[in-house]
């Protein structure tokens, strides 16, 4: 968890992340009012978080020197191509590393990183989308009496990760054994996150199989009642 050039700041965020965790935690034999507030439980994980992200940007203001910001060839060039910008009349600037979710940097070595994938292996054999189901067992005996999964985007989030589609597809070859993989997960606006899965196989499925890994109809209810229920139950939007 310690990058040479932001071990402290690093540690100082592991540090909290952990202990709102340890506040946000279930535990048997103990009330954590904390998750009794619905709305107010949320409200708390986005300001602690904000928090935490302020602190570390904060950091990284007072500390571009151990950052070695001077050393990044995009600013300086920025500067010396553009002929009519005054360097004097510029703001200051902050370059975040790309060990900071979400930076410039952080963004552009996951790119580079898809692309190499590509370069290596080709294009991807599988485009997997999967969405957390609020209907889950896992999260309903989680909820307490009157709670929905709305008014616990905690436990949502951590059996989504603990029930990620992933080990089937890596680990029990279900369409075949796997070169590599990559996903990302983003929260959709009705508060469930959903997965975005590129799949390459060591064996390419050829045009004459893919019938045998995709489906685009209903299945017949007389000849697999167990496989028409998960489909309507799930993947069907009925108009009302």
């Amino acid at each position: 968890m310690i990058h040479p050039a932001t071990g402290e700041e690093t540690n100082k965020k592991v540090s909290a992340m952990n202990y709102y965790a340890y506040r946000l935690m279930i535990r048997q034999n103990t009330d954590n009012h904390l998750l009794r507030c619905r709305a107010l439980l949320h409200q708390y994980i986005v300001d602690m978080y904000v928090k935490i992200e302020s602190e570390r940007l904060l950091y990284i203001r007072l500390n571009q020197s151990k950052l070695r910001s001077e050393e990044y060839i995009h600013f300086r060039d920025a500067i010396n191509n553009d002929a009519n910008i005054d360097p004097n009349q510029l703001g200051k600037a902050f370059i975040l590393p790309a060990t900071f979710t979400g930076s410039p940097r952080h963004m552009h070595e996951y790119a580079q990183d898809a692309m190499t994938y590509v370069r290596a292996y080709g294009r991807p054999d599988l485009f997997i989308t999967f969405t957390c189901n609020p209907r889950w067992i896992e999260i309903k005996e989680l909820l307490m009496t009157g709670q929905s999964t709305t008014d616990r985007h905690d436990i949502t989030a951590r059996v989504f990760r603990q029930l990620m589609l992933m080990n089937y597809i890596v680990k029990y070859h279900v369409f075949g054994e796997t070169r590599c993989w990559m996903y990302s997960v983003k929260w959709q606006k009705r508060g469930l996150p959903h997965a975005h899965i590129l799949i390459w196989l060591m064996v390419k499925i050829t045009p004459d199989q893919i019938d045998q890994v995709i489906s685009a109809e209903i299945p017949d209810n007389e000849v697999d009642p167990e496989l028409y229920d998960v489909v309507i139950n799930n993947m069907v939007h009925v108009v009302h």
